[in-house]
């Protein structure tokens, strides 16, 4: 997935907000490339786990697919640990096979850090992110 710095720092934003709980969200691509960061409530209000608010996931997802956008990727943070895809994470991934995962880390304040990944049948690889 290719990103602008600015769709990160938005991303960065969200989870820096959320904290201590995770963040979440969607972003919208065209080609392979973000175009818009969607924030959703995160309905478990929890720093383990999260759970897009099922009507604002539909009205996101409506929203990507009014605009002829895809659902490029499924965004959350962690805040207490790298970001690398939990157990609670591949689970529900079962759920979205198609698009990538982007989990924000800010463990460390100072060095919030982005990574993406594909989840599918419960096999995990990083995929890459190019940030503009």
């Amino acid at each position: 997935m290719r990103i602008s710095q600015a769709l990160v720092d938005e991303l960065v934003d969200h989870a820096r907000a959320d904290a201590p709980d995770e963040c979440c969200g969607m972003i919208a691509s065209r080609d392979g490339e973000a175009v818009t960061v969607h924030r959703v409530t995160n309905a478990a209000h929890s720093p383990l786990r999260y759970i897009m608010e099922p009507m604002e996931q539909y009205h996101v997802q409506t929203a990507i697919d009014d605009s002829d956008l895809d659902l490029g990727a499924i965004y959350h943070s962690h805040t207490r640990s790298a970001p690398e895809p939990s157990q609670t994470d591949i689970n529900l991934a079962v759920s979205w096979p198609d698009p990538l995962y982007v989990i924000v880390g800010v463990a460390d304040a100072a060095a919030p850090e982005v990574r993406t990944w594909r989840i599918v049948d419960g096999v995990v690889t990083e995929a890459p992110l190019e940030i503009r």
